[in-house]
């Protein structure tokens, strides 16, 4: 096995290895306040929600061990053995085109997802079943797949051709700085998507419609007005057709922003609730999380584009990966490696990212806070979230770390209180 081989097989193992710790951890914590919780909990939950929250967290991480070995194992095998081949095979060769280069390497990424869908199936009809939240039917998952492969094929033809042709173009002529070129393209795009994604593939799979008149709209218009945030309108979208789970999300920008909130978590809170939940997604619009959090992605996908360029420049990543040398110098091998491996290297730096994102939290709590007149009715709608999710609200200290982009429920709680106790 080569060096190069070696030690993205070695990363890909400590990955597994450190995801299985931090799960069996979690999980015996999680089992160990089975049968008695502790008093600070006291009126969350009552017993039999409790149990469920705990036999929920187990599945899950029972769940979790399978398909961590299942993805490193497929991983490994793949990338030893089928990555190579097939870019051989279905790349279209040394004489191919950026476009028939991209159409061999997109194929290549739809067949790699294919042997996670009876997971996927499991999860659904299986553990979400199990603990009432499915809501979906056999033939409306059957056509989220289609519909996602479909969606997917076209999106990844457009963008990885793409970047195949602007490499052919530029590699010439910016030998050096072509990746600056090719990210500033991709970046534009994901901003474009931002704006696109709601408007145009998000429909194809939930119904959006505007909140309609009365009491709650005009409670949160009102609220959109008091914060600053004038919205032309807050929609709802039909999540229930899937799940029981609720939540609320923020997306695009600009003129093109949108707050959605999912009928579920309608149906389960009070207007002053709803309210609360929406000032803390106002909340992160107002601290300016949006813009931070494009510029940390644009620094980073700099970067990955930077190492992008230096390895279809390096040789020994096409002759100890196993691919000819026809191949060197192609951004295609390129893709389909990280496509596999990156993960076990960024899985690294996901605290850090995480620790950010509960800061932010933190902030937009502390917001809503502010532009409702209080933390009450915050409080009493993160409660809630707990428990229509069956979320449990003790993890182990060290899983949450590396897990948690937000706080664990008492930990945001004691925030919010914090200044009236």
């Amino acid at each position: 096995m080569s060096l190069a081989l070696s030690v993205i097989t070695v990363t890909m193992l400590l990955c597994m290895g450190a995801k299985l710790a931090l799960n069996r951890l979690n999980a015996m914590h999680v089992a160990a306040l089975r049968s008695k919780p502790p008093h600070r909990l006291d009126g969350l939950m009552d017993e039999s929600t409790w149990h469920k929250s705990t036999d929920y967290s187990l599945a899950k991480s029972d769940f979790g061990v399978w398909t961590n070995l299942y993805n490193t194992g497929l991983g490994l095998l793949v990338l030893i053995v089928f990555l190579p081949w097939c870019y051989g095979a279905w790349s279209g060769g040394a004489q191919a085109g950026p476009w028939r280069e991209a159409l061999g390497v997109v194929a290549v990424l739809i067949l790699l997802g294919i042997p996670s869908l009876p997971f996927e199936w499991f999860q659904q009809f299986r553990l979400e079943e199990r603990f009432g939240f499915n809501k979906s039917t056999q033939k409306l998952w059957m056509t989220d797949q289609i519909k996602s492969l479909l969606v997917g094929f076209m999106l990844m033809l457009g963008i990885i051709g793409g970047l195949l042709w602007l490499h052919g173009v530029l590699k010439s002529i910016l030998p050096q700085t072509w990746w600056l070129v090719a990210f500033g393209a991709f970046f534009a795009f994901q901003l474009l998507m931002m704006v696109l994604w709601p408007i145009l593939i998000l429909p194809l799979f939930n119904k959006l419609e505007p909140l309609p008149e009365g009491e709650l709209k005009t409670r949160l218009m009102a609220l959109g007005e008091r914060t600053g945030f004038a919205a032309k309108t807050i929609e709802v979208i039909d999540g229930s057709k899937r799940s029981g789970h609720s939540n609320a999300f923020f997306t695009g920008f600009g003129r093109f922003r949108r707050i959605v909130l999912f009928d579920t978590l309608i149906e389960q809170m009070t207007t002053e609730e709803l309210e609360a939940v929406l000032a803390h997604e106002i909340g992160h619009y107002k601290c300016g999380h949006i813009p931070k959090s494009l510029a940390l992605s644009a620094v980073m996908g700099a970067g990955g584009f930077w190492f992008i360029s230096f390895l279809t420049q390096s040789v020994w990543f096409y002759e100890q990966l196993g691919f000819g040398v026809a191949s060197q110098g192609r951004l295609g091998p390129v893709i389909l490696i990280l496509s596999v491996a990156a993960g076990a290297f960024t899985y690294w730096f996901s605290p850090l990212s995480n620790i950010l994102s509960r800061k932010n939290e933190y902030e937009a709590d502390a917001f809503a806070k502010n532009a409702v007149g209080g933390p009450d009715e915050l409080c009493s709608a993160l409660r809630k979230l707990h428990v229509e999710n069956l979320s449990h609200p003790l993890p182990h200290p060290l899983y949450a770390t590396v897990y948690y982009s937000h706080p664990s429920l008492l930990e945001r709680e004691a925030a919010l209180l914090d200044d009236i106790l």
